[in-house]
């Protein structure tokens, strides 16, 4: 398996979507914004990085194209964890507790 650089921002889910599935297959955003029962906006908004996959999306993605749902959970869970490290860059905790050891 493949490590990814944990440098480099991974590709939005919404862009791998656009680019892979839909674009390659002729699918337009609001023929697949109906397919999966969303508004060809918020299709449009997650194409474009300004909404994320949810859940539920996922599962209608993932129905739509034949896809398993994980696929664009993880993706997104990437991409909001990159977000994130971005985001807390410099920041330290004010403390740490360490858990109990637990007996067997």
């Amino acid at each position: 398996m493949l490590k990814r650089d944990p440098n480099r921002k991974p590709t939005p889910p919404g862009e791998i979507l656009h680019e892979l599935y839909l674009k390659r297959s002729g699918i337009t955003i609001k023929a697949f914004a109906d397919a999966l029962g969303v508004t060809p906006k918020h299709m449009s908004n997650v194409i474009h990085g300004k909404a994320r996959i949810e859940a539920e999306l996922a599962t209608r993605i993932a129905a739509v194209l034949r896809t398993s749902v994980e696929l664009w959970v993880n993706l997104q869970s990437d991409t909001d964890i990159w977000n994130a490290r971005q985001k807390m860059k410099g920041w330290k905790p004010a403390r740490i507790f360490y858990p109990s050891p637990t007996p067997i």
